[in-house]
């Protein structure tokens, strides 16, 4: 079984951003703007909530799935990459999250 990554979809999504925007709904998000993108993460991210709120394991799954790829479109529509993003992360594993979280007061 091929492994699937968050990688392998941000650079599926970079692809489709190059290509015309008929056939792609990422060109299409993309060509609405940043605003739009935005409003559709949000939305996302309430889908997602609820179907875990509600403990319907295949939702939550298939919610994440969409969360994290209008993620990515949000980040491609601001000209943020995925290895700034974890780059950030990879920065704050070297202290704990109570240190981390205090730090930002």
């Amino acid at each position: 079984m091929s492994r699937f990554t968050i990688h392998d979809l941000a650079a599926t999504i970079d692809a489709r951003a190059a290509s015309g925007g008929e056939a792609s709904y990422t060109r299409k998000l993309l060509d609405k703007g940043a605003e739009h993108c935005a409003k559709k993460f949000g939305e996302e991210a309430v889908e997602t909530v609820i179907a875990a709120v509600e403990n319907d394991r295949a939702h939550l799954i298939a919610e994440g799935a969409d969360l994290l790829y209008h993620f990515l479109v949000l980040l491609k529509v601001r000209g943020v990459k995925l290895e700034e993003v974890e780059a950030a992360l990879d920065k704050r594993t070297s202290t704990s999250g109570l240190e981390e979280k205090a730090s930002r007061k």
